[in-house]
């Protein structure tokens, strides 16, 4: 066995490891490209995406890894479709109203919002189903905010969050504990007052009781959605 095949097999080892990815359900491709590994292939969720990434990095001890992971939407969408409700779902946000905001249309970088006093700009692509934020905005906050809004547009497969902050902000646990309770309030489908959040590290421990296991894994997602999140710990109770 060469050491590139004992090195990807490694790898299926540690994404078979963890059920909650469902390898076995949902084979991910991987291959090596001088050196770094190359993953592809659907997801059922953006938490077997960013576990399947974790344990694939703890596996290949310092490569690198060129992510070509998707989400099954939970609708499918064209483009358009998609471009336009997360255009709409940024110019709704009260926190970005100062923002300016683009969006690219078949090759055109074409003007959405324009203030006078703009104080950030995000443009917003997308190809294939996923979504790419670039600009610039005032805080880690807009930035993990925007991102979530993207990845709550139901045919996205994948949101690029591309946005850069100035001036820049140093991160903190603090910081991101408060950017996943925002995300949990603003989300219609989850009842935050029930969910206890705590971050150390970058790993988000979310715990409390909701009436569905639906809502669990709700809540579990939109800490995922948080741009800067590196893990998400689920005690989470279902009490009816």
């Amino acid at each position: 066995m060469t050491d590139n095949t004992a090195l990807l097999e490694r790898v299926r080892d540690a994404l078979r490891a963890d059920t909650r990815i469902g390898f076995d359900e949902r084979p991910i491709a991987l291959t090596l490209l001088r050196g770094d590994l190359v993953m592809e292939g659907e997801v059922a969720d953006v938490s077997a995406k960013r576990r399947a990434l974790r344990k694939a990095a703890e596996a290949i001890q310092g490569r690198f890894i060129i992510d070509r992971l998707h989400v099954r939407p939970a609708v499918a969408m064209e483009d358009g479709e998609i471009r336009d409700l997360v255009r709409d779902a940024l110019l709704e946000e009260s926190a970005l109203s100062q923002c300016r905001i683009r969006e690219w249309v078949k090759g055109d970088l074409q003007p959405v919002r324009d203030p006078p006093d703009a104080t950030g700009t995000i443009d917003v692509r997308v190809e294939d189903g996923v979504v790419t934020l670039d600009g610039d905005v005032t805080g880690l906050g807009q930035k993990r905010l925007a991102g979530a809004l993207a990845w709550w547009v139901p045919g996205s497969r994948d949101v690029i969050n591309g946005l850069g902050v100035t001036p820049p902000e140093a991160d903190s646990d603090f910081e991101i504990a408060d950017a996943v309770r925002l995300v949990l309030e603003k989300d219609p489908f989850v009842n935050a007052d029930q969910i206890r959040v705590g971050v150390r590290n970058a790993v988000v421990q979310l715990e409390g009781a909701v009436p569905t296991e639906a809502e669990r894994d709700m809540a579990e997602h939109d800490a995922w959605y948080v741009f800067g999140v590196e893990d998400v710990i689920n005690r989470i109770e279902v009490r009816l």
